[in-house]
């Protein structure tokens, strides 16, 4: 019986504890309720947000279109060794730092990304290294999820406003309407347009964004064209809100105030956001057509990967 125990303590000492996939797979998902748990008040009320600030609406796509992006990967992850990295107690680290310093300074976006930050180091620390790279690009989308702090949107919107302003009012120039310029205020000849912060074209430009991600994720293999795609995201949005505050204009001089308020207004909104993702739609083509084939092919074997 000794030399029977002595033999099986030298081979678990030799073999270690490997634990099997299932183990690993069923350990994550504990501790990633826990930590759901930890942040429940957090997440709860950036999920109120989501319901009435319109600008950051899209956050309820995020969280599924997350989770179908890592379920799409699961055969790639099924010839993955589960083998956990180290490296994932810095992101640990990083999340626990933001959350302290939300807690501190009352930042809500920092104890927001927190919570991703934590997500993708229990999955870095469980899963290991080669895992992580093929659940990246979930992981990291879920940062979409997460609203900008009003001083950053300050910061943000009014040169957006002034951009837009300025270019609204060089497009009323063009079509012979009588239009001056002050500040982020368009005066015209019986009224005058103030462009608030809600024009400033920040709502587009995020959903624009997120809908870009969304679109050069499914129809192209290319890494350097998705960039391309979602970077010219900004500045279609820039100028597609510019042509709308111009279009409202046009409309306010021609048929009154009514034209810049009301169903009139939220259905410019949609209009031009239509001709946003439209333009978006002609880049991607045009990207198809002049797109090197042997760029696209290294970035698809890449990709395969």
């Amino acid at each position: 019986m000794t030399g029977e125990f002595q033999v099986q303590t030298a081979e678990s000492r030799a073999g270690g504890f490997h634990p099997s996939r299932r183990f690993i797979s069923r350990s994550l998902w504990v501790l990633i309720g826990l930590a759901i748990l930890v942040y429940a008040p957090i997440l709860a009320y950036m999920v109120d947000q989501w319901s009435w600030d319109d600008d950051y609406s899209h956050g309820f796509l995020i969280v599924p279109l997350a989770a179908w992006f890592a379920w799409e990967r699961v055969p790639k992850l099924r010839r993955v060794e589960f083998s956990g990295s180290w490296l994932g107690l810095i992101p640990l680290a990083v999340g626990t730092l933001t959350l302290l310093v939300g807690r501190l300074g009352i930042e809500l976006m920092n104890m927001r990304i927190s919570f991703v930050f934590t997500v993708i180091g229990l999955v870095l620390l469980l899963l290991g290294y080669r895992a992580f790279r093929i659940l990246a690009f979930p992981l990291l989308f879920l940062f979409l999820m997460v609203p900008l702090p009003t001083s950053v949107v300050n910061v943000v919107a009014f040169p957006l406003q002034l951009m837009a302003t300025d270019f609204a009012v060089e497009a009323l120039y063009l079509l012979e309407i009588p239009a001056l310029r002050e500040g982020n205020i368009i005066h015209l000849a019986n009224t005058q347009l103030f462009v608030a912060e809600a024009c400033s074209g920040l709502r587009s430009l995020t959903a624009l964004i997120t809908l870009g991600v969304i679109f050069a994720y499914f129809f192209r293999k290319s890494m350097a064209e998705r960039v391309v795609i979602v970077l010219s995201a900004i500045p279609i949005a820039i100028l597609v809100n510019a042509f709308r505050v111009a279009l409202t204009g046009g409309l306010t001089h021609y048929f009154g105030t009514e034209a810049a308020s009301g169903w009139i207004h939220q259905t410019e909104g949609l209009f031009t956001f239509g001709i946003a993702f439209l333009l978006l739609l002609l880049e991607a083509w045009l990207l198809s057509l002049l797109w090197p084939r042997s760029w696209r092919g290294k970035d698809a074997r890449r990709a395969a990967r």
